[in-house]
């Protein structure tokens, strides 16, 4: 049996969480591409969520999970990719819904803003759930750009 291979990235302020979380999804049975940070020290976010977005954009992942200080910064640059669907989930119905409804390939968190209990509930309220299609697949093939 192969195991799912997530992608995970972070910047310096996601660090600790990023770490934490490959634990716990390496207990779920996951197997992890790290696209880094590798360190606590100041860095661009732009540098790990590029390569996280393109290997998802590729399918050398199966999905993506990634943490930046608000969220916000890299979810922007992982949204710039036209195959990716990264949702910035700070509690877990709205991560649930990212997957059910928007299909969402890459899972962001705000990792100052949550405690790690909290977003490994988020973690699992985003694997649990499944796409559901129909009106929601009509409105996925809109977003890229034309």
């Amino acid at each position: 049996m192969t195991k799912t291979k997530v992608g995970i990235a972070s910047d310096h302020a996601g660090y600790y969480l990023k770490e934490y979380l490959k634990k716990v999804l390496a207990k779920r049975g996951y197997e992890m591409v790290d696209f880094g940070c590798d360190s606590p020290e100041s860095m661009d976010y732009p540098d790990t969520a590029h390569p996280l977005a393109e290997a998802v954009e590729q399918g050398s992942v199966a999905f993506g999970v990634s943490m930046c200080g608000s969220g916000n910064g890299i979810t922007m640059t992982l949204n710039k990719h036209q195959g990716i669907r990264a949702a910035l989930c700070w509690k877990p119905e709205i991560a649930a819904l990212a997957k059910q409804h928007n299909n969402a390939n890459i899972l962001s968190m705000p990792a100052r803003f949550i405690s790690r209990r909290m977003a490994v509930r988020i973690l699992d309220a985003y694997l649990d759930a499944k796409f559901e299609g129909g009106r929601h697949q009509r409105r996925i093939e809109k977003i890229p750009c034309r």
